[in-house]
């Protein structure tokens, strides 16, 4: 952990932010060399943050304990060279327990996901949100997804909670999210507040959250591919439409396609695809289930068809 404030470090971030998958070892238990060896060569690739035991990590199938010694191994890996986020959820209670655990490991913020189960109504979130940022000193940013769905009013009051810098959506509705950034710039002209696209594959649709100003996303596909993430993140960022479109047709879409056919595949063909590019992180935990060897097969060609990408647009420039 740095001294630097969480909100500060990720607003002027250079690269994708890095979501790595959490190694298990052929006996099932956490596998803390590999997952080490995975946040190294993410940080080397050029990750912009760390955001440790959240979706793609396996929150929901981690044990406490487990939890503290991967947000621990995350902390030390990155020694300060970018920001780690670590996971919280569940109820109240439980989500305390969790960021006190990331606190205590050293974490520089929190990425809270939906409580567990219950729908609530927007009172009940915002009482929820509001005491998971008061247990800790961590930054925290709020996940808008499945049963934690935001009205613009309850993210004007969210940003005006102290420990609160940003919301993550996972929702995905476009029109939403315009009204929630529109309702917190009018309300609260000058509020720093942070906007992420959290969608699964969020590259996907970065040209339309770009357009009301949501610049942040996460990428599971820097996880197994950080050439090809970055390489999209670059190009995004310099208004490079031709190589945009170019990795949206042929390596994002058809990645995403892939990811509908399968429950869960958010997270095991992420890890599937770890593993492909030689680094054995093991399997998903149950209740998550492994690809069938034929979405494995084109998952290896989607991985090079978004290489030859790459490849055609390198021999272009040189030509």
């Amino acid at each position: 952990m740095t001294s630097a404030p969480l909100a500060a470090r990720l607003t002027r971030v250079a690269g994708p932010l890095f979501f790595p998958v959490t190694a298990y070892g052929p006996d099932g238990t956490v596998d803390l060399d590999t997952f080490r060896a995975h946040v190294r060569r993410g940080i080397d690739a050029g990750a912009a943050a760390v955001f440790a035991c959240c979706g793609t990590g396996e929150f929901h199938a981690l044990t406490q304990e487990e939890f503290r010694l991967v947000v621990t191994a995350a902390v030390e890996e990155t020694a300060g060279r970018v920001p780690v986020v670590a996971g919280a959820g569940y109820g109240t209670a439980l989500a305390i327990q969790y960021a006190k655990l990331a606190e205590e490991a050293g974490a520089d913020g929190l990425l809270a996901m939906p409580p567990y189960l219950v729908v609530a109504d927007q009172e009940g979130l915002l009482s929820h949100y509001a005491a998971l940022a008061a247990a800790t000193s961590l930054e925290t940013i709020v996940y808008q997804r499945d049963n934690a769905v935001f009205t613009p009013q309850t993210v004007v009051a969210l940003v005006q909670t102290p420990g609160v810098i940003g919301l993550k959506d996972g929702y995905g509705d476009l029109d939403l999210m315009q009204r929630i950034v529109s309702a917190v710039r009018t309300q609260l002209p000058g509020e720093d507040f942070l906007y992420f696209n959290g969608l699964p594959t969020a590259e996907l649709t970065g040209l339309a959250y770009r357009g009301i100003g949501v610049t942040l996303y996460s990428s599971a596909v820097f996880a197994f591919a950080p050439d090809i993430a970055l390489a999209f993140y670059r190009a995004l960022d310099s208004g490079d439409d031709g190589l945009v479109n170019a990795l949206l047709d042929r390596f994002y879409r058809p990645l995403v396609e892939l990811r509908g056919k399968g429950r869960g595949y958010a997270v095991s063909l992420v890890k599937a695809a770890v593993r492909l590019q030689g680094l054995d992180v093991g399997e998903v935990r149950t209740p998550l289930t492994e690809p069938p060897a034929a979405h494995i097969k084109d998952l290896v060609g989607i991985i090079a068809s978004g290489r030859a990408v790459l490849e055609e647009y390198a021999a272009g420039e040189r030509a």
